[in-house]
Order: structure tokens, then sequence, then C-alpha cells
């Protein structure tokens, strides 16, 4: 099915508002204008055995003896070529909806690079959304917990000071040191976030009008929490609500995905109906379906199965989600969504569905109170 079988035509001219800021996103799901959609190339898994904050952010559920089994450096050629030649799909896609579409400057993730304290490679641009948080007109560059990302917002920079140069506001988080004190490990031997510094990722946080809501898990601590708090109060009146206990590994997009107002997808085996997160009681709840695992291109996967409820909010009405998921699919179509459907064949390869490698910088809702 082509999109413009999904689309009346009053839909297809999805009309802009005669003004707007040329950076303006609070949410997850009103209408969609412009977004940065990530790129694979050069991918790869930095050293994984010298560096900590690589087993903690990449993969902290494998035990010291099985993160030696996985293979580092550039990803195979062919994933990186499968990859974007699926996200040149998705921008065809949302270009069909009217969205603009930027896209990050190509970086050398090989070049070697370092502090005082630690030297390593970098990672990736696939993901965008990690990184770079927008709230209302303000673009904030996140404190990655991650070595290898140190410099990777350098992909976004040319965008981020175009978006400076026409108004926009552009702040950045102090740089983490990101020595060995931050990074210990848990009971059973694996690795976790420590407090002495702040520390987290943009995919820790999902926005909603003026409430933000913030996963402490470990690729975000409760001094990212703090300094977010403090840094909030000078962009507005926008709160944020803490979760604790939800999902203690990484990003907070394949637990929650919010899909209109007072409904919201929720993942099964982090979640139960008794412990819904509090600032969404009352809200309609969609349970995610099972999810269909396909085969892997690679012995090991940078996410889990869960991925695939990771979708991009085109609008109230529509949505950017995994085909390969009927069951998901059918049951947003049950709730009045109208699927889009998409593959990122190598997304949980890579570590990131629609909404991961999408960076929404234009939508039309505002700071509106969902929470009431």
């Amino acid at each position: 099915m082509t999109v413009e079988h999904l689309l009346a035509p009053s839909e297809h001219a999805r009309a802009e508002p005669a003004t707007r800021p040329v950076v303006n996103s609070w949410d997850e799901f009103t209408t969609l204008r412009e977004v940065v959609v990530g790129d694979a190339t050069g991918a790869a898994i930095p050293d994984l055995t010298a560096d900590p904050s690589a087993w903690l952010n990449y993969y902290p559920e494998l035990t010291a003896s099985e993160l030696a089994a996985v293979r580092t450096g550039r990803y195979p050629q062919w994933i990186i070529d499968e990859t974007n030649e699926d996200l040149a799909g998705l921008v065809g896609l949302l270009e069909q909806f009217g969205v603009t579409v930027r896209r990050p400057v190509p970086i050398d993730h090989s070049a070697r690079f370092g502090t005082p304290d630690w030297h390593t490679t970098g990672f990736s641009t696939y993901c965008p959304r990690d990184l770079t948080l927008v709230v209302g007109s303000t673009l904030i560059e996140t404190p990655s917990p991650a070595r290898s990302r140190y410099f990777e917002q350098f992909g976004l920079r040319p965008l981020l000071q175009d978006y400076l140069a026409q108004g926009a506001q552009w702040l950045a988080a102090p740089r983490p040191r990101l020595t060995d004190e931050l990074f210990a490990l848990d009971e059973q031997g694996l690795p976790v976030l420590g407090e002495t510094e702040p520390a987290f990722e943009a995919a820790n946080v999902l926005r909603l009008g003026r409430d933000l809501l913030y996963q402490v898990s470990r690729s975000g601590n409760e001094l990212g929490l703090r300094w977010l708090e403090s840094t909030m109060r000078l962009v507005g009146d926008v709160r944020v609500h803490p979760l604790r206990d939800v999902y203690g590994y990484t990003h907070i997009d394949s637990t929650i995905a919010f899909l209109r107002p007072g409904l919201v997808l929720l993942n099964p085996e982090r979640i139960t109906p008794d412990t819904v997160p509090a600032p969404l009681a009352g809200w309609d709840v969609v349970w995610c379906p099972p999810i269909d695992e396909g085969p892997l291109a690679m012995d090991h996967a940078l996410s889990g199965r869960w991925i695939s409820m990771n979708l991009l909010m085109l609008d109230e009405q529509h949505a950017v989600v995994d085909a390969d998921q009927p069951a998901l699919l059918a049951t947003l179509e049950r709730r009045g969504i109208t699927v889009v459907p998409h593959r990122l064949r190598h997304q949980r390869v890579l570590g990131g569905g629609f909404h991961c490698v999408t960076l929404d910088v234009v939508r039309d809702g505002g700071p509106e109170n969902y929470l009431g």
C-alpha cells in the first residue's frame, strides 16, 4: 500500500500555520513538520573490554565472559548499505507526508579520540534522537554516559548552528569526564551507572507538552535528572516526572509510546496494570501484543525484540510502524491509528527503531497541559 492510499486529499495538504518558530517540538504526536533522520554510514562498535561505558551502554545484559565474544569494529558493509536503503525509504515516506527532512553530516567514527582519562573510537549517527532533546524551541545536547558518543553530535552541529541562526535556543549539558568512577557493577556483576556527575541521554526522556517523563536507568542517572529539572526552569513552566524502577537498562521509547492525548502504548513485559506510571493514571492503555522475532544478521544485537514498538507518530492519526509486526499493526488500527508500515531490517543489530532514528524538530503542538 502506498502513502497516497493512506491519506484523504484534504489530509495530503497538511496545511502549515502561517508562522511558526524554526524549532517547535513539545510532544510525540501532533502533526510532524520537520525531522532529522539518521545515517548508518561508518557505524561501529568500539572496544568493549577496556571501556566500562561501552559495556554499560551497548550490552548491559551480557556478562563479562559473554562480552568477550561480541564482534567489535565496523559493522559489515552490507548491513550499513541495507540500513541506509531503509532510511532513504523512510525519508521518501516522510516527504510524501509533507515533512521536511534534514540529515546529519557524515563523520569518521573510526577515528581515535580521548581525554586525559581515556581513549576510544566512535559509534554512529544512526540514532539522532539519543543525544539531542528538543523542548519547545530549545535544543539540548545531553551528556551521554558513553565515551564513544562524546563527539557524535558533531554530525548534527551544522543543523544546530543553522537553527540557532534562525532564532532557536541551543544549550549543552556540562561535558562529563566519564572516568572509571562513574561505572560500577551490581550484585549480578553487570554494569550500572553511578552518580559522580550528571549523565543521561535524550532518549531517556519523553515529551508531553509541558511535562517530561525521565527514566532513571543505566543511561540516565539521578544527577542527570536534577540537571534537567534545573534547566527546565530556564526554559519555562515545564515539569519533569522521574520514572524509577520501570526499566533499568537504557532508553524509555521501547517501554512507553504516546499515541495521542489520553492514549498510550505500553510494554507488558516491563509495566503491568498495577505499575502504570503515576503521571499516566487515567490514560487509556494499549498493551503491545507479542513481538515476532525474525533472524538477526549478527550474533549480538544492541536492542531486544521490543524495539519494534518504537514507532513514530506523524500526527494523532498516523504512525510509522514496523512492517514485520502484523499483530501490532492490527492492534493500532483497532484503536483508530492508521499505520504506515515500513521496514528497518537491522534495527535490532544497530539499536534503533523509527523513534530512535528520527529527531522531530517541528511539530504543531505547544506546551499543553495533557496531565491536568
